[in-house]
C-alpha cells in the first residue's frame, strides 16, 4: 500500500456573516429605525428642494439626505459631483418664481443672509408661485468642488444663500457638534444638509416654524439613537498633558497672588 504524506489541514468552511435587519420604510436598521418620527403623509411645501448628492455621500450611513426625501413631499434627490442642464430638465417646476441654492459665501461668491430672503421673498412672491431651493449633500470638501464645477452654470439663474450666523472664526453651531460629534462641521453656519433645509423652510413657508421643528425632531431621534453604538473616545495623550500644564499654571498663578 502506498503511504502519503499528510496535507494540510482544510481550514473549516466560514460562518456566513448575519446581514442587519433593515426597515422596508425607512431603510434603516432596526435599532436605529425613525418611523416613528418621520412625518406621515410627508409634508407638503411650497418649496420645491433638488438636493444634488455626492456619490460618496450617498453611501454614508449618516447622510440625511434619505431622510427629508421621505419626510417632505417635494423633496428629491440626484447622485452626480454637478448640477448641469441636462439634469436640472428631469426636475419640475418649469414655472418658478425664483430659484436659489443654499452655500456660505467666498470673497468672489457673496450670500445674503437667509432673513434679507425671507423679507425679499414676501414682497415679490404674492401669489404663491413655487420656488425651487438647491442643496449640495457631501463632506465640506466636495460640497466646496461641487459647487465650484456648478457655478458657471448656477450663476445664470439662481441666487446664493447663506444661513444665518455662517462665520469662520468661530466653530460648532450644528445639532451635530451640539449633542453629540458624529460628523464634524468646520465653523459655525455650516449644518447638516436636513438642518439647513429645516432652516429655509423655516424661514420661507408659512407654517415654517411648525416644518421646521418636525424636521428637527428627525434629526435628533437620528443623533440619539445613533450615539447607542458609539464606543468611547479615550483622551489622546498631548491633549491631557496640555490641560495638566495649563491646570499647573493657573495653581502656581493662585499662590503668587496669595
Amino acid at each position: 500500500m502506498e503511504l502519503k504524506e499528510p496535507g494540510p489541514e482544510a481550514s473549516p468552511p466560514s460562518t456566513p456573516q448575519r446581514r442587519r435587519s433593515v426597515c422596508n420604510n425607512c431603510d434603516r436598521p432596526i435599532p436605529v429605525c425613525l418611523c416613528h418620527v418621520i412625518p406621515v403623509p410627508p409634508i407638503q411645501t411650497n418649496t420645491q428642494i433638488i438636493i444634488i448628492q455626492h456619490p460618496h455621500e450617498s453611501n454614508h450611513k449618516l447622510s440625511t439626505t434619505p431622510l427629508l426625501t421621505k419626510s417632505l413631499l417635494n423633496a428629491t434627490s440626484l447622485t452626480s459631483q454637478r448640477l448641469t442642464l441636462n439634469l436640472l430638465r428631469r426636475l419640475p417646476p418649469a414655472n418658478a418664481a425664483a430659484t436659489f441654492y443654499l452655500f456660505p459665501p467666498t470673497p468672489t461668491s457673496p450670500a445674503i443672509t437667509l432673513t434679507e430672503l425671507k423679507k425679499s421673498i414676501q414682497n415679490k412672491n404674492t401669489d404663491n408661485t413655487p420656488i425651487v431651493l438647491i442643496a449640495f449633500d457631501a463632506t465640506w470638501k466636495h460640497a466646496k468642488e461641487m459647487v465650484s464645477a456648478s457655478e458657471g452654470y448656477l450663476s445664470t439663474f439662481a441666487t446664493r444663500v447663506c444661513l444665518n450666523g455662517f462665520d469662520e472664526s468661530m466653530e460648532g453651531g450644528s445639532i451635530y457638534d451640539s449633542e453629540l460629534v458624529l460628523r464634524k462641521e468646520p465653523f459655525s453656519g455650516c449644518v447638516s444638509t436636513l438642518e439647513a433645509v429645516a432652516r429655509w423652510l423655516g424661514a420661507v413657508e408659512t407654517n415654517g416654524p411648525v416644518i421646521e421643528e418636525r424636521l428637527i425632531t428627525v434629526l435628533r431621534e437620528m443623533v440619539r439613537l445613533q450615539a447607542q453604538f458609539l464606543k468611547p473616545m479615550k483622551p489622546r495623550p498631548k491633549l491631557l498633558n496640555k490641560k495638566k500644564n495649563i491646570t499647573k499654571v493657573i495653581e502656581k498663578q493662585s499662590e503668587e497672588e496669595n
